[in-house]
């Protein structure tokens, strides 16, 4: 008697190539961007956050690309949620800012990043940030973090034009810390007077954890409000490049979170020395 054969199983999935992928379609949203970024206007969000043109000219590029990518897998947009478009997201996802630090883009200082990002059962697992406004772009997965310079619209460099990067060991005594440029709150200040922070550098958007990721900081620590959306592509990075983010009770910061409208706790991003102390502030 013979039996059926077992179906093939499916090649485990190249995260770090997925990443690169992730990292090419938020390149191809540059130009979108860009071209509004020297006649920038705005209007505001029920949340009374600001959304600019640039997010939904983005929005529009990378959607579909993303949808060809990746065809089977959901996917999260911050301006589609802003308008009730939803979707039952599972436990493997996409999720996608088109525009992290829209008040970084109004103000013109070069701050904002377009932010992709894969969850898996609950951890962000692949991910690309992109700062339009430098042409510097960070990817990670599956171990491994690069960053490198990349003009909006044009192809993914060359090997050799990439730069690994690995987030360092706090020092113990003069760490880094990174903190909002926008939302430096009452509670971050509250923490950072219990480090043993030398200085402290701000930043807009994602790029805090790309500055931890390739070395630049220690500690990011936010007490203010975020979505999945603005944290999921930069912690794949900072994963990647063996780092971590931890809620205050030193668990890990989770992703899916639909009861709760997708909206982040507080959380505490770490270099290297993951920190069991997370919880101190809680």
């Amino acid at each position: 008697m013979t039996h059926p054969s077992a179906p093939p199983r499916a090649a485990p999935l190249d995260l770090f190539a997925l990443a690169e992928a992730l990292g090419a379609i938020a390149v191809s949203a540059g130009p979108a961007i860009m071209e509004h970024y020297c006649r920038c206007s705005h209007a505001t969000k029920s949340d009374g956050s600001p959304v600019t043109a640039a997010d939904l000219a983005a929005e529009a590029v990378i959607l579909p690309a993303l949808s060809r990518l990746m065809p089977d897998t959901p996917i999260l947009s911050e301006e589609q949620a802003s308008s009730g478009n939803v979707p039952r997201c599972g436990q493997d996802f996409l999720l996608v800012d088109p525009l992290d630090g829209t008040r970084e883009f109004i103000d013109r200082n070069g701050e904002f990043t377009v932010n992709i990002g894969l969850i898996a059962a609950g951890r962000p697992v692949a991910g690309a940030v992109y700062q339009p406004a430098k042409g510097v772009l960070w990817i990670g997965g599956g171990g491994r973090a690069q960053v490198m310079a990349v003009a909006p619209g044009a192809s993914m460099p060359a090997e050799e034009q990439r730069r690994e990067i690995r987030a360092r060991s706090a020092p113990g005594q003069g760490e880094v810390a990174l903190v909002s440029r926008s939302h430096l709150d009452p509670d971050t200040k509250a923490f950072l007077a219990t480090r043993p922070c030398a200085s402290t550098l701000t930043a807009g958007s994602a790029l805090k954890f790309c500055m931890l990721a390739q070395g630049d900081g220690d500690v990011y620590p936010r007490f203010s409000p975020t979505m999945e959306w603005d944290t999921a592509a930069g912690h794949a990075v900072l994963a990647a490049a063996g780092g971590d983010v931890l809620a205050p009770d030193g668990g890990p910061l989770r992703y899916g979170k639909a009861e709760d409208g997708f909206r982040n706790g507080a959380f505490v991003a770490w270099g290297r020395r993951l920190q069991p102390d997370a919880s101190a502030h809680a």
